[in-house]
């Protein structure tokens, strides 16, 4: 009776050195750990539990000798996971978020930045100059016309702001009060350099420097000054009673210091909003806001705001139109083409071979911004032609029209190349005897071509045809650096071009839009194209098994 090896027998002996493979482990998981709570204390909690399970399931893999096998497709599916499973379902999730350029902090991470905010009160703006600087012991010079005050020594070495009030208790997360003194004659130390400044700013920013009197604080307003501030909003942890008697309880309770109005986060809009005596929100929201969700709302604006709706359809019929153009016409030429080279009459087939696939060597990028400058609507090559040949100039990139034209043109010019491969190829596969037999009962060229030629490649190419569809649909590079997507769609509330596709839509409302990047409304629309695309795909893989059938 055979004995089959287990997996195990085939890993080896124990080396003599696993415990450098484990310390290796060790300090992995200890890195990214520490790189998981860093994510996870900067507010990107999702990352850092990718981190986690990714390097978690690595490490059980690796380190398992049951799971000795998978080590070896592990990278391969982490990097699917990583790479497009999880963009793929963030993306979905930001659809359902109002995550946006004024929306794009934490509820905590707004506000604190609202309460950083500072308004001048009486008492003015001084300059001032840092002296000294040996040993790490500066003071503060403060003029104002005629007034001049010194503060005590202030120790800034190391990086780390120690003041005398620091030394005495203060607590290190409170403002460093300081008292400043009259300065009496004239200052002997050296005024320190700028550059010192900038390197102990965060320290100087922590001050509170107290006039003589004590009726004036100042902090730093910028490198050279301290003026009268104070907050503009304090948060009020204990809550407040509102002038109607309702009583509000909520630590995210802010108070402007300058008007006494109260405000609160509005979950429905993702921003900070006043409240009225009945605890109603009044007013706009104030910025930055924080991300909420918004269910399907964005979905809902594609298919409701005539802004969006008229654009998004328009654009989407314009995405089909040229994705299906592109196909028909790189398909027909690439064939025609595919078919004179391979005529055996044809002397220097070899050299046609060479020059009608140079297109789809030269780098594309290339070939667009070499058309972009040949249909120039003034000193283009294919114009001034035009021009002198009909005494016509068209405005290829003013008229919707001739944009459209324009871009299946060069598309066009760009894709047969491919097309003509593939069709050169499966020419070989067609059985002579077919011609043959087509000849003798006195079939021509044209008729073989449409009776044979074409019923013959069409079966083998649709996959292909799927695919090259799919591939237009996503054109972003052709549409961008040709029009970018010009000329704009009146009276769009999104930026929307009449020769957009459905992706530079989606990147120029992530990314261009006038009144802050839209990223849920993008996702919603690249949620759109991942279906519509996702479909293409399951149908390409439909009749690829037909075919095999």
């Amino acid at each position: 009776m055979e004995v089959v090896p287990s997996i195990e027998s085939y890993a080896g002996p124990k080396s003599k050195h696993s415990w450098l493979k484990w310390t290796i482990a060790a300090l992995v998981a200890i890195l990214n750990g520490y790189a998981a709570v860093m994510m996870y204390a900067s507010g990107e909690w999702v990352f850092a539990l990718l981190d986690l399970v990714v390097v978690s399931v690595g490490l059980y893999v690796f380190m398992n000798k049951k799971t000795y096998a998978h080590r070896y497709i592990f990278p391969g599916v982490a990097g699917m996971v990583v790479f497009i499973i999880f963009p793929l379902a963030y993306t979905i999730g930001i659809a359902f978020t109002n995550y946006s350029g004024a929306n794009l902090l934490s509820l905590e991470q707004a506000r604190n930045f609202h309460l950083k905010k500072i308004y001048k009160v009486a008492g003015g703006e001084f300059d001032f100059t840092l002296l000294g600087g040996d040993k790490g012991q500066y003071r503060l010079l403060l003029q104002q016309d005629d007034q001049s005050f010194i503060s005590q020594p202030l120790h800034l070495q190391n990086n780390k702001a120690r003041t005398l009030a620091v030394r005495e208790g203060s607590a290190s997360n409170e403002p460093v009060v300081v008292q400043l003194q009259p300065l009496n004659g004239e200052a002997t130390d050296q005024a320190a350099p700028i550059r010192a400044i900038v390197d102990h700013r965060t320290h100087l920013n922590a001050l509170d420097l107290v006039l003589p009197d004590g009726s004036v604080h100042l902090t730093m307003s910028s490198l050279r000054k301290f003026a009268a501030q104070k907050p503009l909003y304090t948060q009020l942890v204990d809550g407040a009673v509102l002038k109607s008697g309702v009583m509000i309880k909520d630590s995210n309770l802010l108070r402007d210091n300058q008007s006494g109005e109260l405000m609160l986060p509005n979950p429905d809009t993702g921003f900070y909003q006043y409240i009225d005596a009945d605890g109603q929100f009044v007013g706009k929201g104030i910025s930055p806001g924080f991300v909420v969700s918004v269910g399907w709302k964005n979905f809902a604006r594609i298919m409701t705001d005539p802004g969006i709706q008229g654009p998004f359809m328009q654009i989407f019929v314009w995405t089909v139109i040229f994705s299906a153009c592109s196909v028909a016409f790189t398909l027909a030429i690439g064939m025609v083409m595919a078919c004179l080279v391979q005529w055996e009459q044809l002397k220097g087939r070899g050299f046609y071979r060479v020059m009608l696939i140079l297109p789809y060597a030269i780098p594309a990028f290339i070939s667009i911004l070499v058309f972009k400058g040949l249909f120039n609507q003034n000193f283009g090559e294919i114009n001034l032609f035009l021009e002198a040949a009909f005494g016509i100039k068209p405005d290829w990139y003013t008229t919707p029209f001739l944009a459209k034209v324009m871009i299946l043109i060069v598309n066009t010019w760009l894709g047969y190349p491919y097309m003509m491969i593939l069709c050169m190829g499966l020419l070989k596969a067609i059985p002579e005897d077919l011609y043959e037999a087509s000849a003798m009962d006195g079939a021509g060229p044209v008729q073989n071509f449409f009776k044979i030629t074409v019923p013959l490649l069409m079966k083998p190419l649709t996959p292909l045809l799927i695919a090259s569809f799919a591939f237009n649909f996503n054109n972003f590079v052709l549409i961008q650096l040709l029009t970018n997507g010009a000329p704009d769609i009146i009276g769009a509330s999104t930026p929307a071009g009449t020769t957009d596709l459905l992706v530079n839509y989606t990147y120029r409302i992530a990314f261009q839009g006038s009144g802050g990047q839209d990223y849920g409304l993008a996702s919603a629309i690249a949620t759109a194209i991942f279906l519509i695309v996702g479909a293409l795909a399951l149908l390409n893989l439909k009749l690829s098994k037909a075919d095999k059938l």
